[in-house]
């Protein structure tokens, strides 16, 4: 029988294994040809001009799920002006790294056409990765992320990063020419590093997580990089019924604000 040493040890080499090829077009999975599939919920308040959350799922969830998720109600709930768009984002659209063009392309660049000029950023767990590997891509493209449990890289970066003292402290090395399998876990956190020193890149940041969630340690190291009140710990774990009760939250900030 495996120690619990080994045992932790082999969840990570396992997982980071995971995230490197659905990420990093090292998967058995296809490589979607069509764009990223999209359902619009409409705003219950019509209005000329609306807002639109944009939704990307976790790495078990489809259109599907995301529809069934109750996320567009709890959007619309706090913020009846807005328009959600569920993005079916699943991780065949990682592989090669290229979430962030895709997401631009097939997704954002026809919203804009459509007309709406405020459109934020919202994904869950690996969804919320997502966000963030577009906000690295295209910084300042969207009008905020509301980041729901993101995955934020294997264990041990994640203590790597607490044993520094937090993100504010921790030092990423030099950026890469190229971002790959071995480094794009070490950028997310260097723009996270980077809110600290910019108070208006904090402010477009909300971040909601569970208290039993599995990320939790990499959420609370996230959580002072943020803007007073833009980090969320609701009961319960890794769930849509976590994220909907804090978006609910983050929507009616958002809305109050306008």
């Amino acid at each position: 029988m495996l120690n619990r040493f080994r045992r932790a040890r082999l969840r990570e080499l396992l997982g980071g294994l995971l995230v490197s090829t659905l990420l990093l077009g090292c998967s058995p999975l296809r490589k979607p040809t069509g764009p990223i599939p999209v359902k619009l919920v409409p705003a219950p308040l019509q209005r000329a001009e609306r807002p639109l959350v944009i939704v990307l799922p976790g790495r078990s969830d489809d259109l599907d799920d995301l529809s069934a998720s109750g996320i567009a109600a709890a959007v619309q709930g706090a913020w009846p002006a807005a328009d959600v768009l569920l993005a079916g984002a699943t991780p065949g659209y990682y592989l090669d790294g290229d979430l962030a063009a895709r997401l631009r392309t097939d997704v954002i660049e026809p919203a804009r056409r459509q007309g709406y000029r405020e459109i934020w950023l919202a994904g869950a767990s690996m969804g919320g990765m997502g966000a963030l590997l577009y906000e690295r891509a295209y910084p300042h493209d969207v009008s905020g992320l509301v980041l729901m449990a993101p995955f934020m890289g294997k264990p041990s970066l994640v203590r790597e990063v607490a044993a520094a003292g937090g993100p504010a402290a921790w030092e990423p090395g030099p950026k890469p020419a190229q971002v790959g399998a071995d480094d794009y876990q070490r950028e997310l956190w260097r723009l996270v590093k980077a809110w600290g020193t910019d108070p208006q890149e904090a402010d477009r940041v909300w971040l909601i997580c569970g208290k039993q969630d599995r990320f939790i340690d990499a959420a609370r190291l996230m959580a002072p990089m943020l803007a007073k009140d833009h980090y969320l710990e609701e009961p319960g774990g890794h769930d849509w019924p976590v994220w909907d009760a804090g978006a609910e939250y983050v929507f009616r900030s958002v809305a109050g604000t306008r």
